[in-house]
């Protein structure tokens, strides 16, 4: 009978996450892509299962536990708020944890003896992950309009802390906390956190606002932002990219502007939005392309690379500076430069 709940978990995965991609044009690209790997990792999750393998009995496919899960369902939540586009680099750290739970149970498997200091660390490892689950919950009681996600998700972050717990407990000799003797007991709760999260997927397929809010009409419906204020706060942002250069900084945040301009954070996302009809981070990839096009046909920035002088005017990103580009200018940096080389050309014939 188990088997069968597995199989069919595995199936309707498998279908929820073909009817997810299908509609990824819905949805804010980043978002999508980590709620699209956390369908994805419990579904591996559901099939290397320590205790039931479903395809091998007692094999311990250690790779696919929970730690990939919560790595891809913790980052999901981090972006959720953010208004970044752009994957940052520095949050790939966040899946140094289950690299290095992936390391030590290889370890253990390779070594016959125990290793005190690879229980200490993998202790530790559960710490981090139980840091995750604290984190996804306090994202969900501050997420006022995703209050119902608190009766799908509450249940998984409960369930899953209780695991780390225990591991915890385990290190300094405790007794666990038991719910049931049952051997296929932990099974069981992962096929209840399949299905509430399947159950998650499933909305989000059929209300996609509520992947990606729509702030433009829900945030500043009852803005009390005089007609001065936008003006005067509309040339504040435009003079701190032109005449400050603000958008030089990789690490520029509109929390970062908000700070140096003292403009609260929501009038500034607000002016953008409905003002200038600009997401906050367009506006700023706007002035560094132009801030580029000026360095490329500057003779003295002629030794530079093509990222080098992106990199010199804000962009952190290869993959991010050139899909920008050609989001602004319709073509690639590349053909750009040509089409400069080229008109240099016919100008000295």
């Amino acid at each position: 009978m188990l088997k069968i709940i597995q199989i069919v978990a595995l199936l309707q995965g498998l279908f929820i996450l073909f009817i997810f991609y299908r509609t990824k044009e819905n949805y804010r690209k980043i978002t999508f892509w980590l709620f699209f790997g956390s369908i994805v990792s419990i579904l591996l999750y559901i099939i290397g299962d320590d205790d039931n393998n479903l395809f091998i009995e007692g094999a311990d496919w250690f790779l696919f536990d929970s730690s990939l899960f919560l790595t891809f369902l913790f980052l999901y939540f981090k972006y959720f708020r953010s208004e970044n586009e752009v994957f940052l680099k520095r949050d790939y750290l966040f899946f140094l944890p289950s690299l290095l739970s992936f390391l030590i149970e290889t370890l253990e498997i390779v070594s016959d003896e125990e290793n005190d200091f690879l229980e200490i660390i993998e202790t530790l490892t559960e710490f981090v992950f139980l840091g995750y689950l604290i984190y996804i919950l306090y994202n969900l009681l501050r997420t006022k309009r995703a209050n119902w996600i608190l009766y799908f998700v509450a249940p998984i972050v409960l369930i899953m802390s209780i695991s780390y717990i225990n591991g915890i407990l385990d290190l300094f000799e405790l007794a666990p906390i038991v719910f049931s003797e049952d051997d296929d007991f932990n099974t069981y709760l992962l096929l209840v956190i399949a299905f509430l999260f399947y159950f998650i997927t499933f909305y989000f397929i059929s209300k996609p606002k509520e992947l990606i809010p729509n702030t433009k009409i829900t945030k500043y419906k009852s803005s009390n932002l005089k007609p001065e204020l936008i003006e005067k706060y509309k040339n504040a942002l435009i003079q701190a990219m032109e005449k400050e250069k603000l958008f030089m900084d990789s690490r520029l945040s509109i929390h970062n502007v908000s700070k140096k301009l003292n403009i609260p954070r929501q009038y500034i996302s607000e002016v953008l939005n409905l003002h200038l009809n600009k997401s906050f981070q367009d506006f700023v990839n706007e002035y560094r392309v132009d801030a580029f096009v000026k360095n490329l046909q500057n003779d003295q920035h002629a030794h530079f690379t093509l990222f080098g002088m992106a990199t010199e005017v804000g962009f952190s990103s290869k993959s991010s500076f050139n899909a920008t580009f050609k989001k602004v200018k319709g073509i690639t940096p590349t053909q750009f430069k040509n089409s400069i080389a080229k008109k240099k050309v016919i100008g000295t014939e």
